[in-house]
Order: structure tokens, then C-alpha cells, then sequence
């Protein structure tokens, strides 16, 4: 989300001057404004080196196709939402709050500062545009099952002894998730994703 390209370092080159990120690192956060900007069919190779700073063989010294870029792009997406959940969790206080904690993370990724606004989750933007059987699809396909699956572990602890109920739960505030994601996609803004923190708590409080 508009990271520089370089990092402070002391002592760099016996300097204390400042270096270039691994070029890696540079065509990774290129790939990830320039895919969720623009959507990944219509983003280039020039388009992601030129960005990036680097020529186009360092991008095939790191990755071995677009495609592999574009696995790359997804998996770092993924554990970067990951990382907004932790965050959440960290001060979520029993497993009720732990259920809150997801929803929370989804409308953290969606108060970040993007290029051209909000545009919903870039997995499932991703997703879309790549054809069925598409390796990036199945990895898309993990991480939504991940996040459920967190959903449910929280609702286990809620709903001890009631396994049934705690994974149909978990289903239908995946589903509840997902749907707000993709209503604050179009909308440009996360209103969306605190009405179903709302509806999950509501939820979560009936049980």
C-alpha cells in the first residue's frame, strides 16, 4: 500500500547510507499495486519492471512466469491480511471477540490508503479474471477456506460440545463476510464490512 522502494539501513555498503530492497521484494509490492489497481490480465511485464525499477530478466531471475509472479502476489496478499488478523486477535478477548477479530482484519485491509480507492478483496479479483483450473484459483480457493476455517476453530471453543452447530456457524458468517466484501468493493469503502461485524455480533449473541 505505497510502500517506498528502499529501505533505511545503517552502516549500509560501510556507509550508513541507504539501499535498494531486493529486487524481489521491489517486483512484489510493484505486482501488488499495479494487479490491484489495474486487475492482472491487463498488467504487463514492462509495467511491473518499469514500476519496480529493475530490468525485465530480474523478473525472470525471480519468478519463472507471470503466472508464478501471480501465485507469488496472491500468497503475500493473504499473509499480509493474516497479519491485520493476528494483530486483532491479539487484543480479542475470548472466542466470541475472536470471531470479531476476522471480520475486524477484513475492514482493516479495506481502510488502506489505495491508489485508485478500495476495490473489494484482490483474491477474489484475482480469481476472477483467471480461467477455471488456473493454479491461482486453488490458491485463492485455500485462503478463503483458511479464513472459514478460523472462523470455525473460534466458534469450537464458543460452542463447546455443539460441533454441527459451531461449522454451520462458521458457514454462514463466511458467507455473511464475503458478501459484505464484495458489496464494499463495489461501494469503495468498508460500511459494508462493520454492518456484518454488526449482524455476526448480533449472531454470535444469540447463541
Amino acid at each position: 500500500m505505497g510502500e517506498t522502494d528502499v529501505n533505511s539501513t545503517a552502516g549500509a555498503s560501510g556507509t550508513g547510507g541507504r539501499r535498494r530492497r531486493p529486487a524481489r521484494e521491489r517486483l512484489l509490492q510493484a505486482a501488488a499495486r499495479r494487479f490491484y489497481a489495474d486487475g492482472v490480465a491487463a498488467t504487463g511485464i514492462d509495467t511491473i519492471t518499469a514500476e519496480a525499477g529493475v530490468a525485465k530478466m530480474s523478473l525472470y531471475n525471480n519468478f519463472s512466469s507471470k503466472a508464478d509472479l501471480i501465485r507469488a502476489y496472491l500468497d503475500a496478499r493473504h499473509e499480509e491480511w493474516l497479519g491485520l488478523y493476528r494483530a486483532r486477535l491479539a487484543r480479542a478477548q475470548g472466542p466470541r471477540e475472536g470471531v470479531l477479530a476476522v471480520f475486524d482484519a477484513y475492514a482493516d485491509h479495506a481502510a488502506f490508503a489505495y491508489e485508485h480507492g478500495f476495490r473489494g478483496c484482490g483474491l477474489l479479483n484475482a480469481a476472477a479474471e483467471l480461467p477455471a483450473g488456473d493454479e491461482g484459483r486453488d490458491v485463492v480457493r485455500a485462503h478463503k477456506e483458511e479464513v472459514e476455517h478460523l472462523i470455525a476453530g473460534h466458534l469450537a471453543d464458543l460452542l463447546p460440545g455443539r460441533p454441527d452447530e459451531a461449522r454451520t456457524t462458521a458457514e454462514h458468517l463466511a458467507f455473511l463476510l464475503e458478501g459484505a466484501m464484495a458489496r464494499a468493493g463495489l461501494e469503495g469503502g468498508g460500511d459494508r464490512l462493520q454492518r456484518a461485524r454488526s449482524l455476526a455480533a448480533a449472531l454470535l449473541d444469540r447463541l
